[in-house]
């Protein structure tokens, strides 16, 4: 692997409240069989349906947090829910920890037992360095899942490479071009917070997120920071 990407978040972006733990790891594996995380998920549904209750979302100080967040720069909560939040209100609906690619699924567990909003860049498709900054208002996004790019107003608080396309918009919504995949073997994490996360609970994240990473999937911790 080449130098991993340089990092970086705006002050701007500090001063709003975005806290946030982020690492590099290459080497990783993410053809494993899908099974081998199978009681990962099982044993996580089994816990959050006890706590997940009805409720939990408007009570929940770290889902408030990512609101808290939206409401200072002026964007809807409705239409731009954190990912977390998405994530918990799916669970509540179905019950079930979704099943999609291994990496995916361990930030996902992650992002469920945290309420932090967890990403992942797959970095042989990520152009440059990182920057966790405000748009300017020209800055393209590509939607995960979408095949149609959208214009980005400006006074959001994107993640955005030297390419300037936002792979992150908010902590709502990641992008297509970027997404892991079966080939992925070097990416980008992202454990997003807010003013109700502090650095020890980024920590704590951060290295259950790692260590599920490398036990399932390999691969070797390059480089991370915390943002609090």
């Amino acid at each position: 692997m080449t130098a991993p990407p340089r990092f970086r978040i705006a002050p701007a972006v500090r001063e709003l409240g975005v806290r946030g733990a982020f690492a590099v790891l290459e080497g990783v594996d993410n053809r494993i069989d899908d099974s081998a995380l199978a009681p990962l998920r099982a044993d996580l549904a089994e816990r959050l349906r006890v706590e997940l209750v009805e409720g939990f979302i408007e009570s929940d100080p770290v889902l408030a947090g990512f609101r808290a967040l939206h409401d200072r720069i002026g964007r809807s909560n409705r239409r731009f829910p954190a990912s977390a939040e998405s994530l918990v209100a799916l669970f509540q609906r179905k019950g079930v920890v979704p099943a999609i690619n291994p990496l995916v699924d361990i930030y996902n567990a992650v992002s469920l037992e945290t309420r932090l909003s967890l990403g992942a860049h797959d970095l042989a498709r990520v152009t440059g360095d990182i920057e966790l900054r405000f748009t300017n208002g020209d800055e393209e996004f590509l939607p995960l899942g979408s095949t149609v790019a959208e214009t980005v107003p400006a006074g959001e608080y994107c993640y955005i490479d030297s390419g300037r396309r936002v792979l992150c918009r908010l902590e709502h919504r990641q992008c297509e071009q970027t997404k892991v995949g079966r080939d992925t073997s070097a990416c980008f994490y992202i454990l997003q917070g807010n003013a109700a996360t502090d650095r020890a609970m980024l920590e704590t994240a951060l290295t259950r997120l790692i260590d599920l990473t490398v036990r399932h999937c390999g691969g070797t911790l390059v480089e991370s920071w915390i943002v609090d």
